[in-house]
């Protein structure tokens, strides 16, 4: 028989074959068993699908999948409506024909496979090839073998209610270079792709060029108001990149590339406290979310820079003026402890609470006059700049979020815990505007550009900036940031955090430090303690920029 020809005898009858990959021998197992979709259609089965039912479901799936046939193969799943629209928009919108697909050998119901395609468009047309997985389950109501439906199964950069288009792209492509002129890609510096991918959606048009023919995943979710931006997976006719120069250095850059790698759910970010410039933003996450700006989540004791802020612009204490360190401290009816193992110190100093980050001792002083509910909020809005919603850093962020509150809340917000919510770029601008008095908004692509306003705030006065750098300095040296930043030369302080979220064993590890005109600052999700695994990440940062 010629190539791609196969013949097989089924239950006594003769049949041939023809297909690239050999599925149709499900078909003529289906007609006879009266099953279409590798399961029983006399017995409802209960329980995980067993081999063979693994092997008939997948087999059924890619072949129609193969063939172009989009209601057939989402037949074999368990959302056949979501994956029927998906599939049909491969062959359709995507134009993505002469399908081969080659399963690996499977992992209990899990099934690697391997696509292999055309792209074909505008006369033009270039092969496709990429790797995915899916995995079978037992259908809830008529008990079939069949495919669990995610939006992955059909390309892994495929999210729930994206899909897949070949056209004209809506942008032209960029180049974006780093402050010296330095290429940057998403090959070199992975978890800069989706950044890449918004930079160009923004400024493409902007930078001079014109846009290419691409396959693209379409987004349709919403990211801070604004249009996610497509993702370019093949290229079938090639625009003319313009220039798109952004602050990002590209040698702290691979730095913070390497340096999340070594920690799950872990992102941060590297400024430059003198102009505010961004050099450096990575993340180290499962869903690609760009945590290190977007992320909203409590930023545990690195608060207590901004809580200290407060205290001293207040009157309250000072760097060497009293904060006693009591084993426990009871504000409204809610008891705070410290980390296991510090010593209670009643003699202490607000520059001994910081460096060794006693929760009691700044639980203690929120109940002196003059302050208010809301002294934290505003040293936070006027002082920093954060929580107004107006920065405009080039891309979409989170400014931070500190809420007037009352009640148990108002004692765990100046510790970093409650309803604070924080980001690495949040932090990483906190440290800067600490360190010299003055807020600048943080940036990634010079407001020039665009002409966008960039946020105001009136940043500290001198003398408490100079408490602040100190009390940094200090925990960076004898403090809980000591072990992190053994070894940095130069003028390097820190402060840790460790954020206690609900439903989580393991606290989130946060970290912010400075080595002179280089501010950075981390956070790993149930990374433990801040010195553990976000206090490396800024470390190996501060090593590159400092």
């Amino acid at each position: 028989m010629g190539k791609g020809v196969k013949a097989a005898v089924i239950g006594g009858v003769f049949a041939v074959m023809v297909g690239g990959a050999g599925y149709g021998a499900y078909n003529i197992v289906s007609a006879v068993n009266g099953d279409g979709g590798g399961g029983s259609s006399e017995t409802k089965k209960s329980g995980p699908p067993d081999e063979d039912e693994v092997r008939k479901t997948t087999e059924a799936f890619f072949e129609a999948w193969e063939k172009g046939q989009a209601e057939q193969a989402a037949s074999y799943t368990n959302n056949a409506q979501e994956a029927g629209g998906l599939l049909g928009a491969y062959g359709g919108e995507a134009h993505i024909g002469d399908v081969e697909i080659t399963p690996g050998t499977a992992t209990g119901t899990t099934v690697p496979f391997t696509v292999k395609g055309t792209v074909a468009y505008g006369g033009k047309s270039k092969p496709l090839s990429y790797r995915s997985t899916l995995t079978v389950v037992r259908g809830e109501t008529t008990g079939r073998a069949l495919v669990d439906w995610k939006p992955s199964v059909v390309h892994p950069d495929l999210r729930e209610g994206d899909t897949l288009v070949t056209g004209e792209a809506a942008q032209p492509p960029i180049e974006a270079v780093d402050r010296d002129g330095t290429v940057l890609t998403k090959e070199k510096y992975p978890s800069l792709g989706p950044i890449l991918d918004t930079l160009r959606q923004k400024y493409g048009a902007r930078a001079g060029g014109t846009p290419g023919v691409e396959l693209m995943v379409r987004h349709t979710e919403q990211a801070s108001g604004e249009a996610a931006a497509d993702t370019s997976l093949l290229t079938l006719a090639e625009g003319e990149p313009g220039k798109l120069r952004t602050t990002l250095s590209a040698g702290v850059q691979a730095a913070a590339e390497q340096a999340v790698k070594g920690f799950a759910e872990s992102s941060v970010v590297a400024v430059k406290p003198s102009t505010g410039e961004v050099l450096a933003v990575a993340n180290h996450r499962a869903d690609g979310f760009n945590a290190a700006f977007q992320g909203q989540v409590a930023p545990g004791s690195t608060m207590k820079i901004v809580t200290a802020a407060m205290l001293i612009d207040n009157g309250v204490t000072s760097m060497n003026g009293p904060a006693p360190c009591p084993p426990s401290a009871v504000w409204k009816s809610q008891t705070f402890k410290n980390l296991t193992g510090m010593e209670p110190n009643e003699g202490a100093t607000l520059a001994n609470s910081f460096l060794r980050s006693c929760n009691t001792a700044f639980v203690k002083l929120i109940d002196e006059k003059p302050l208010t509910t809301d002294s934290l909020t505003q040293e936070a809005q006027e002082r920093f700049g954060l929580g107004r919603d107006d920065w405009k850093t080039g891309i979409a962020s989170f400014d931070g979020s500190v809420p007037a509150v009352s009640g148990p809340d108002q004692a765990a917000n100046a510790i970093g815990q409650g309803q604070v919510q924080m980001n690495p770029l949040n932090m990483a601008s906190v440290t800067a505007t600490a360190i010299t008095g003055t807020f600048r908004q943080p940036y990634l692509v010079s407001p020039d550009l665009d002409d966008r306003q960039l946020a105001q705030a009136k940043g500290l006065p001198a003398d408490t900036a100079a408490q602040l750098k100190e009390m940094m300095r200090l925990t960076a040296t004898q403090g809980t940031g000591q072990k992190a930043m053994a070894g940095l030369g130069g003028d390097i302080g820190a402060k840790t955090g460790s954020a206690e979220v609900d439903g989580n064993d393991t606290s989130d590890s946060w970290f912010t430090g400075f080595r002179n005109d280089v501010a950075a600052a981390a956070m790993a999700q149930q990374g433990g303690h801040g010195g553990d695994a976000a206090g490396p990440i800024v470390a190996a940062v501060l090593r590159a920029g400092g």
